[in-house]
């Protein structure tokens, strides 16, 4: 079991240190309504009722579909905390353009509080920062969105640390979402910057471990150790690596949730750990 088992992001919001990400309950290249709608609500249902109390989602993510599945399977959230993103546009050659300017920043906010039938969002992240927009105004408007009860938490994602120190010089910071695994480590310093000053930090695509997955290699040998999958074992690393991340991996499984959620029963020895840091 890992250290520490639940987080407080924001200082107020207590979850449990492993969550669960919606975007692949979406359709193929997370476009339009999955071919199994049921099974879509059934996994977001069968999440909470193991005990997956922290529920990730993104306005991009269908676009719009992922929410409006979070609002079926999962309202009222009592005893949840759902967050959301805004900030990235869908095209149709499958690119996902970033748009930071406050305007629509605002009006992406509104729009998923309606579809997830709410007043106000729990977390609500800049999905991505606009080079055509000034980072400091896409916050602003995050800081504006907070002032006005529309969302009572402000994260970041896919950032470096001289704009998450920028963003917090502008509205207080919960939460940052960059890409961190095994096998990409690239974060490590915006991990070490959250870690400094309690912020959560939400790892996506958190299953990877690269060149540590290699047949025969120490991800494989580890979890042969300790009876477990590969996934578990990158899960697990990412739960003892910080007492601040918040690891949220998706899928459209009820058994490979099952199987995740396990993750939390891997202890990693200090040794395993070693191997793995290398």
């Amino acid at each position: 079991m890992s250290a520490v088992e639940t987080f407080l992001i924001g200082g107020e919001l207590e979850v449990r240190r492993l969550g669960f990400g919606g975007m692949r309950l979406c359709g193929p290249n997370v476009t339009g309504w999955p071919a199994d709608r049921a099974n879509a609500i059934a996994v977001l249902r069968g999440a909470r009722e193991l005990g997956v109390d922290f529920f990730d989602t993104a306005d991009a993510y269908g676009p719009e579909v992922n929410e409006l599945q979070f609002a079926e399977g999962l309202h009222p959230y009592d005893g949840i905390t759902v967050a959301t993103k805004g900030g990235l546009t869908r095209t149709g050659s499958g690119r996902w353009p970033p748009d930071g300017r406050p305007e629509y920043l605002k009006d992406a906010c509104e729009a998923s509080l309606r579809r997830l039938r709410v007043e106000t969002i729990d977390l609500y992240q800049l999905h991505r920062p606009d080079p055509k927009t000034p980072f400091a105004e896409s916050v602003g408007a995050l800081r504006q969105l907070k002032e006005e009860g529309k969302i009572r938490h402000v994260g970041l994602s896919n950032v470096s640390v001289d704009q998450l120190e920028e963003a917090r010089r502008i509205v207080e910071i919960a939460s940052v979402q960059n890409e961190y695994n095994l096998g990409n480590r690239e974060s490590e310093d915006v991990l070490e910057a959250c870690e400094r000053e309690g912020i959560a930090f939400l790892p996506w695509y958190p299953l990877d471990a690269g060149e540590l997955a290699r047949p025969g290699g120490p991800v494989e040998q580890i979890a042969i150790t300790h009876d477990a999958t590969p996934a578990q074992v990158a899960l697990a690393w990412l739960l003892q690596r910080s007492p601040v991340m918040i690891p949220i991996p998706g899928t459209s499984s009820l058994e490979h949730l099952e199987e995740n959620l396990a993750a939390n029963d891997v202890g990693l020895t200090e040794n395993e750990l070693a191997l793995l840091a290398s």
